[in-house]
């Protein structure tokens, strides 16, 4: 154990600062890893949805319980209350959950809006709990021409504001529209291994960190603010 009282550090309170507990970095847990898939497109024929089928059928064989939202129905951002039933919904499924998937195609160069309002209806903070803080996140796209990057790449920049823990594999498939065959199932090709790959990544993450979440977001600075708070309360007892 680290003795902080030999260390130059006099800008840290030695009281709420504590030495890595590996103890408490795995902690296995009885139930499958819990994942939540969101796709960003309403068309019938959705290819953010048959992928994100193809992507909960590949979870599933490594041990997952997935469960998907299905977007149609749900209202703009703050063009509802968040009792709304499709709100509600989101909502629970996100405190379910101990991973998500997020696909989205890319439309005029970034995600849609369809998958930012799904994320965005999702908040930070939900009755004193961070309905997504510590879970894992992995993130794909599907595009109408050449492979790019641009809806993954937004989608990291949202799951690190949204404190998850975004897996480093990702997906992009190109000209998604060749595939997929006449039963909507995709077909063999370089696209589908990739999807293989992230969901094994991403389960092997999730059973990693799922038991000791609240250990890995556990900070210092906040710490620090909550024991400032209290201080304040007790302070004001005493005037």
């Amino acid at each position: 154990m680290t003795d902080l009282t030999n260390t130059d550090l006099p800008n840290i309170d030695t009281h709420l600062i504590h030495p890595v507990d590996t103890g408490k970095l795995y902690r296995p847990l009885s139930h499958p890893p819990r994942i939540l898939l969101l796709y960003g497109s309403l068309r019938q024929r959705s290819f953010s949805r048959l992928a994100s089928e193809e992507a909960a059928r590949i979870l599933q064989f490594f041990g997952a319980e997935t469960k998907t939202f299905n977007p149609s129905g749900l209202p703009l951002p703050d063009d509802s209350d968040p009792d709304h039933p499709k709100v509600k919904e989101l909502r629970e499924l996100a405190a379910w959950a101990e991973g998500m998937v997020w696909c989205s195609p890319e439309r005029h160069g970034a995600m849609t809006g369809i998958m930012k309002s799904q994320i965005d209806w999702i908040p930070l903070n939900m009755g004193g709990v961070r309905p997504t803080q510590g879970k894992t996140l992995a993130v794909m796209q599907v595009c109408g021409g050449s492979q790019s990057f641009n809806a993954v790449n937004q989608m990291r920049v949202l799951g690190r504001w949204m404190r998850m823990v975004t897996i480093p594999n990702q997906s992009s498939v190109a000209k998604a529209w060749l595939e997929f065959d006449d039963n909507d199932r995709m077909k063999p090709s370089s696209y589908y291994d990739r999807i293989v790959d992230v969901m094994e990544e991403l389960v092997k993450f999730t059973l990693l960190t799922r038991g000791s979440k609240d250990y890995f977001v556990d900070r210092y600075s906040e710490r620090k603010e909550s024991q400032e708070a209290f201080n304040a309360r007790i302070n004001q007892r005493s005037l």
